[in-house]
């Protein structure tokens, strides 16, 4: 094989557009033929392949290693032939779960949920590797410029000086270099084990503090293994919309939803891309985007967006280690003058239970943001405050925050997002670094659920 036909020249075979073909060959010499559900791009010399049934292609495998594939380039037809050996199989790790996350897109996409299975990844080197044929086909448009792409996206989150600023380059970033028109951007809860929304773009509706848990769909996948996580098919098991909402339904019924934020996704999804941000080890959210078009994301997209997200995580992280440090010795915005109330009171209730808060018998959020406005509103109503910082909070033992890591910044923005998107007459304004204010715009009546 030339040293310069890899893997990946042939890259965009490994999408599984078009069903590959692999034969094998028994010991005593009999050859079988069968279709691939699944190649993974491993690295420029290894490749693999599901192994989902103890079947004759399995058993061919462990008898004589030596395999050969015909795979075919969506973008012009033209057939290649692979020859590869058999190393090893693996049952878990990040390849594993990487494969079975798209495999189980797979087969919801081909009615063959809860059929399909996968048992391994068995992985492959490449030996031999040249085209069949080649089509007189006109060549494929040529790639975008993704360096000059990322190299302006960087350059728009380098400039941001707060994560509420953070927030809204990265997702108008998305669309306007990369041509993302449906993304979210979630932080992680490490004490929940939870991601929470903070930010979207493309949806009828936010879903700011909507929450997927490690290990539901591949964003959930790619937040736990740290790892990206790429489909190119209608994946019907991941219409989030759609199937959190039934797994609430069928542990809590119809009631269990009065608390939960609609997830924002698209119903039918047919390309996901989910990015971890990870910085230092730790991990910080995830970057999701999709599209409604097959094949939308393709390597170099989610090279170029891994990279993206990267720079993202880094930045995160930095904002909230200065917040972590706060700064109160910078003096806070003046106050304007209040306004004197008016109106009915605005009824609040808070569940000890969860934290969860209802404004007017209408869910707001729960968990730590829930108890952080509750605790600023008993303060507010016991001792007429407004100004608030950081570190107060920190130091407050009723809202639980971690001891390290307790991503606050994240959690207000939330808190802030949500009072906006509800309009009511309740809303957290920044007034200097680890500073800032709540603005009551009428009477509070305040409600404690106890547990």
């Amino acid at each position: 094989m030339s040293e310069a036909l890899t893997l990946d020249l042939i890259r965009p075979c490994l999408e599984g557009a078009i069903p590959g073909v692999m034969a094998t060959c028994s010991d005593d010499g009999v050859p079988n033929v069968a279709y691939l559900s699944q190649v993974e791009y491993v690295d420029e010399r290894h490749l693999a392949l599901s192994f989902q049934f103890f079947n004759k292609t399995r058993r061919n495998v462990l008898a004589n290693p030596q395999v050969e594939l015909l795979v075919v380039d969506p973008r012009d037809g033209t057939l290649w032939r692979l020859r590869a050996r058999y190393l090893r199989t693996e049952t878990e790790g990040p390849l594993f779960e990487r494969m079975k996350a798209k495999l189980a897109g797979i087969a919801s996409h081909t009615g063959m949920a809860g059929v399909f299975r996968l048992l391994g990844s068995d992985v492959y080197e490449l030996t031999g590797l040249h085209a069949v044929s080649t089509p007189a086909l006109p060549p494929p448009p040529p790639p975008r410029h993704h360096l000059v792409r990322l190299r302006r996206s960087v350059e728009r989150l380098a400039a941001c000086t707060d994560l509420a600023g953070l927030v809204e380059a990265t997702l108008d970033t998305l669309a306007q270099e990369h041509g993302v028109t449906h993304a979210m951007l979630l932080m992680f809860d490490a004490a929940g084990q939870r991601l929470y929304t903070v930010g979207s773009r493309g949806y009828g509706s936010s879903g700011v503090g909507s929450e997927i848990p490690l290990d539901a769909g591949v964003i959930g996948v790619a937040a736990r293994l740290r790892c990206a996580i790429r489909i190119n098919h209608l994946t019907l098991d991941y219409a989030y919309t759609r199937g959190i909402r039934e797994r609430l339904t069928a542990q809590g019924g119809a009631g269990a939803l009065e608390s939960e934020i609609p997830w924002p996704g698209l119903a039918e999804p047919h390309s996901q891309l989910a990015l971890p941000l990870v910085c230092a080890d730790s991990l910080q959210g995830v970057l999701f985007v999709e599209s409604s078009q097959d094949m939308r994301f393709g390597w170099d997209d989610e090279d170029a967006l891994a990279a993206f997200a990267a720079q993202l995580a880094a930045l995160v992280r930095g904002f909230q280690l200065v917040a972590e440090a706060g700064d109160e010795g910078l003096p806070a915005a003046a106050a304007p003058a209040a306004p004197r109330p008016a109106g009915a009171p605005l009824r609040v209730r808070h569940f000890e239970a969860d934290g969860s808060l209802f404004l007017d018998d209408d869910y707001l959020i729960k968990g730590v943001a829930g108890r952080i406005l509750w605790h600023l509103l008993g303060e507010h109503a016991r001792q007429g405050r407004s100004e608030f910082s950081n570190r107060e909070l920190r130091l407050a033992p009723q809202i639980g925050l971690p001891e390290l890591g307790d991503n606050l910044e994240a959690r207000l923005l939330l808190l802030t997002r949500r009072l906006a998107e509800r309009r009511a007459d309740l809303r957290l304004e920044k007034t200097g670094r680890g500073r800032f204010r709540l603005v009551v715009g009428r009477m509070v009546q305040l409600l404690s659920v106890p547990r």
